[in-house]
């Protein structure tokens, strides 16, 4: 619980000096969807493409070259596509619509349980203006996910490798999403889904999440999102409620970038006995980046995500529950404006034989080196 607690004041630190410092600038972006990749063109059509290419070595050489506990960036000792995209929008004063068909070992690891073409679908969306005067929009489909403060687009984040806490949480959902802005530096958004990261729903319920995106100006963004739904299905019969939600700060000013995300979970799971019994997981990170140069950077990050009861992470090894720390740094360079080569080294820590070696043995720790290249257009 060290760990833990050093992060949540290394969190607190962080938040508060934001607060005293920030200053308008170049206002920062969301990076927890996808909504990153648009860009400014003329036309109602746009189409863009995305290509994240990564050769990484896990020194516990994982059995089947598959990493355990991660679905992006996931094999070990290959050359391989984590995600790539050919994305195609569609906007009108009071349409909007967007198809955004996806492959890689990304989408081979994250869609296993989608049936057929769904598990190519990245996002797929249609949205309707419901006023003509208001900014009021009705999206329905395949919609990109608010929760933590990172995507499966790398190319948005400080560090190439996804934290545990987005990994453990949806990166994509289906459904109905409502925005209605609040005022000038506060949105609300609502939405109605088949589940938790689903496509095809699993059961007769359907889901709700919100989410509210606070700007006080320029530099910072803070974010709340909440999550409610039922999660039992044929392949987790015990499951009931899932209550969850987590807050993360985005900031960025000058040559320095920054965010933190804490969040927690409750599962109502059924016991042996038949009694509802309330199982937690959390996580807490802190990232960081300076940038030497306008194409040279360095960032950082620490986390620690706790699942005692594992209901989202199954350990490799027969131990009960799952709780792991990591420290990583990563050197990215801008050969182009549309081009990032990154380099990073990640090393994980437990309290608990988590991790195995190369003989399969359990282990307190683990080692990853890993880089990248990746082309967005």
């Amino acid at each position: 619980m060290k760990i833990t607690r050093i992060i949540s004041k290394l969190i607190f630190f962080f938040s508060l000096s934001i607060l005293i410092n920030s200053n308008l600038h170049a206002q920062v972006t969301n990076t927890a969807t996808m909504d990153t990749t648009d860009v400014n063109r003329k036309g109602k059509f746009v189409v863009e493409g995305y290509l994240d290419a990564y050769y990484g070595y896990d020194f516990s050489k994982p059995s089947g070259n598959e990493r355990p506990y991660f679905v992006s960036m996931a094999r070990h000792n290959e050359m391989n596509i984590n995600l790539a995209y050919i994305s195609v929008k569609y906007a009108s004063p009071r349409i909007r619509a967007k198809f955004v068909p996806g492959f890689g070992s990304y989408i081979n690891a994250n869609y296993a349980l989608e049936q057929g073409s769904l598990r190519n679908i990245v996002e797929g969306n249609v949205g309707v203006k419901l006023f003509k005067d208001k900014e009021i929009w009705l999206d329905v489909g395949v919609l990109g996910s608010p929760y933590t403060n990172e995507s499966a687009i790398s190319k948005d984040h400080l560090m190439y490798s996804r934290s545990f806490a987005p990994e453990y949480v949806p990166y994509y959902l289906s459904g109905a999403k409502l925005s209605i802005p609040l005022g000038k530096k506060l949105n609300f958004y609502f939405y109605l889904l088949n589940g938790w990261q689903q496509i095809k729903d699993v059961n007769d319920s359907k889901s709700i999440g919100t989410q509210l995106e606070y700007r006080p100006n320029d530099n910072l963004l803070i974010n709340w999102d909440t999550y409610v739904g039922n999660e039992n299905s044929e392949t987790r019969p015990n499951f009931g409620t899932r209550y969850f939600t987590d807050i993360y700060f985005i900031y960025s000013k000058g040559k320095f970038s920054g965010t933190s995300c804490f969040y927690v979970g409750l599962q109502e799971t059924k016991n042996t006995q038949g009694i509802m019994e309330n199982q937690f997981w959390y996580n807490a990170n802190i990232i960081g980046k300076y940038n030497f140069t306008p194409k040279f950077s360095l960032s950082g990050r620490l986390e620690y995500f706790d699942d005692q009861k594992s209901v989202q992470i199954s350990p490799i090894n027969p131990v009960n529950g799952f709780s792991s720390s990591s420290a990583s740094l990563c050197l990215n360079y801008a050969i182009e404006e549309n081009v990032l080569f990154r380099l990073e080294s990640r090393s994980f820590f437990s309290s608990k034989d988590v991790y195995k070696n190369a003989d399969g043995n359990p282990l307190k720790n683990s080692q990853l080196l890993i880089g990248s290249v990746t082309i967005w257009f």
